[in-house]
């Protein structure tokens, strides 16, 4: 897909450059009709004059808040209400890094010490 960002340079859509990132499931599974639109709102909201580039600041408003906002935005047009930078973080963004630690913890222990992973064969997994 592409991603977007914001800094001090403005919004900026990038298709490749972001493997090594964290993907965030926003969007549950039955919410099809919103899936259709995303790309749309998401075009629609970067080009609006709150995310021009004069307007980046490290601190205040940055990439963080521009997707807060984007997320709060399509809860409002959803009915529901907006969240705090600390739902936010507690709600989305912690229980994913701290599964992505988790696994490159193991991943590096597990290559400081020569394992060598085998798949199992099909009739094991079944069982």
């Amino acid at each position: 897909g592409v991603v977007y960002n914001y800094d001090q340079e403005g919004v900026h859509r990038a298709g490749s450059g972001w493997e090594q990132c964290i993907c965030i499931p926003l969007v549950q599974p039955d919410m099809g009709e919103l899936l259709q639109c995303w790309d749309s709102l998401l075009e629609e909201f970067s080009l609006e004059e709150a995310w021009l580039p004069h307007r980046y600041k490290e601190q205040q408003h940055n990439c963080f808040t521009f997707a807060l906002a984007f997320v709060n935005r399509v809860r409002q047009g959803r009915g529901r209400e907006p969240l705090s930078k600390a739902q936010f973080t507690e709600s989305f963004l912690l229980p994913h890094t701290r599964e992505a630690s988790r696994y490159l913890t193991l991943h590096q222990q597990l290559a400081d010490r020569d394992v060598y992973i085998v798949p199992l064969a099909e009739q094991e997994q079944d069982s």
